[in-house]
């Protein structure tokens, strides 16, 4: 049957089937043609999935870098931003102990002026002046419904010389009088009324329409200065800030303070007043001689900043004397009227020079008028830089705030350098240290070579000791550097 077949054909129909490569004896380890191709094939993968983990891993890298090179970038912003954070909570921090320290000053002397008000029975004389007035204003205000522009205190006039226009109409119309307390506006009315007729009587008093304002040549915090032209001659005028007599009750005050203290000067070294225009506030003009440098110019060259390196020579020693001691005779000058005239604000910008080199001693806004017992208390008058420590401590002080500021100076002339310009500090720092008595600019370099250096040191300390008392008057400064002037004459010679 065919089914029973021969064994071998059931063999090979039935029997276990064999891998092609092991059932062929010639074919044994020689691989065929299909399982090379594979091979190939699947090195070939290998190295493209091999170059493509390289490729993938070195994208990694480059990532890597960026994100760390950002992160970098990123962590030195925060650092910075991180510093001007801290260097701002210091300034802070150095600013609210100076108001501490001014506050409890304060406190103390408050204190002190009250215990001596009550002892001398001042206090029950301001409170029952104090009372009165209450009273007496609330008549005036309750009489026929008057206004206070119709109160009898305003409704008096003050005439001029020449005619019988009421003064007031001349200098304050343009501002209201109801803008002011009664007994203030009588008081600024008559500080101006004075120095009004002490202009008109002594030639001084010049029309705003005489002037032919220039370009600005100057800036203060109260006033712009122009160089203008007066009658062909050319002046300097201090235009003062219209917003400075409006915003500030005692502006009428203090102009006509600046302009009387500079017509009573008479020196060949303090700033010659030529008139002012007396109508405030559009008009409240101080007409000086015009001289364009200043000795900070003349010292450190032109510009604002102050830079360690010169940018102009260092004039001579002789020189430098010489202007020092045209300061003190003019703050000589000052300080020995009745009363005497205490500057308040003595700094090399507030100092001119005129064609021939010689100073001029300028800027009157912040003087004040004392009598020799008298002391000032007003606080915070003047340049920091240049400021007396008592003056910095808001502690009473004399016209030896003045010699301080003399002495900052001096040290200036003589090292030609801007004062603490060896620190860091700003200004702030600097009134912090200088109140503790803690900081002063450095002194000039002892090397031997001049002779007078060491007298000059030792006159520059005095001059700006902590103990206002033990300063020099002008007087003897003059006389001390009048004598150095000549010993380098003849040591040149």
């Amino acid at each position: 049957m065919i089914v029973g077949g021969s064994p071998q054909k059931k063999s090979s129909l039935f029997g276990t089937r064999q891998s092609p490569v092991l059932s062929s004896p010639t074919q044994q380890g020689k691989p065929t043609c299909s399982s090379g191709r594979s091979r190939r094939c699947c090195r070939g993968f290998n190295d493209c999935m091999s170059m493509g983990s390289i490729v993938s891993t070195s994208q990694q890298h480059q990532h890597q870098h960026q994100h760390q090179d950002h992160h970098h970038q990123s962590t030195s912003k925060l650092e910075q931003q991180v510093e001007e954070l801290k260097g701002e909570v210091q300034k802070q921090k150095e600013l609210r102990i100076i108001y501490r320290k001014r506050m409890e000053r304060s406190q103390d002397y408050l204190r002190y002026c009250l215990q001596i008000a009550q002892e001398n029975g001042l206090l029950e004389l301001m409170t029952s002046t104090k009372e009165h007035q209450h009273q007496h204003q609330c008549l005036l205000s309750s009489a026929n419904n008057f206004s206070v522009e119709a109160s009898p205190l305003l409704q008096t006039p003050l005439y001029r010389h020449s005619d019988q226009t009421p003064l007031h109409q001349h200098y304050v119309h343009q501002t209201p009088l109801h803008q002011y307390p009664c007994q203030t506006t009588m008081n600024l009315q008559s500080d101006l009324a004075v120095t009004f007729n002490q202009a008109k009587l002594n030639g001084w008093l010049i029309d705003p329409s005489e002037i032919e304002l220039q370009e600005k040549i100057g800036q203060g915090s109260t006033a712009d200065i122009h160089r203008a032209i007066w009658r062909g001659f050319d002046v300097a005028v201090k235009c003062i800030y219209p917003d400075f007599f409006e915003s500030n009750e005692n502006g009428v005050s203090f102009f006509a303070q600046e302009v009387d203290t500079l017509s009573r000067q008479r020196h060949r070294f303090v700033l010659q007043l030529m008139g002012a225009c007396l109508d405030p506030p559009n008009h409240g003009w101080v007409v000086t001689e015009f001289l364009s440098m200043t000795l900070k110019e003349w010292l450190h060259g032109p510009g604002r900043n102050r830079r360690k390196e010169r940018t102009v020579p260092l004039p001579p020693l002789e020189e430098r004397l010489a202007k020092a001691l045209e300061i003190t005779q003019a703050m000589q000058y000052l300080h020995e009227q009745k009363p005497k005239v205490i500057h308040r604000d003595l700094k090399p910008s507030n100092i001119f020079l005129d064609d021939n080199k010689h100073v001029r001693v300028a800027d009157f806004g912040h003087a004040r008028f004392l009598t020799d017992e008298e002391r000032a208390l007003t606080g915070e008058t003047g340049t920091y830089v240049y400021m007396a420590p008592e003056v910095i401590r808001c502690e009473p002080y004399n016209e030896k705030c003045d010699v301080y500021s003399f002495g900052i100076i001096l040290n200036e002339l003589i090292t030609g350098n801007h004062p603490y310009i060896e620190t860091d500090y700003g200004p702030t720092k600097i009134a912090m240290e200088v109140g503790e008595g803690k900081l002063r600019p450095a002194l000039p370099v002892d090397d031997g070579e001049v002779i007078i250096v060491r007298e000059l040191i030792e006159l520059i300390c005095l001059s700006w000791d902590e103990d206002a008392s033990v300063r020099p008057s002008f007087s003897s400064i003059t006389d001390c550097l009048r004598n150095l002037t000549q010993k380098e004459l003849q040591e040149t010679t």
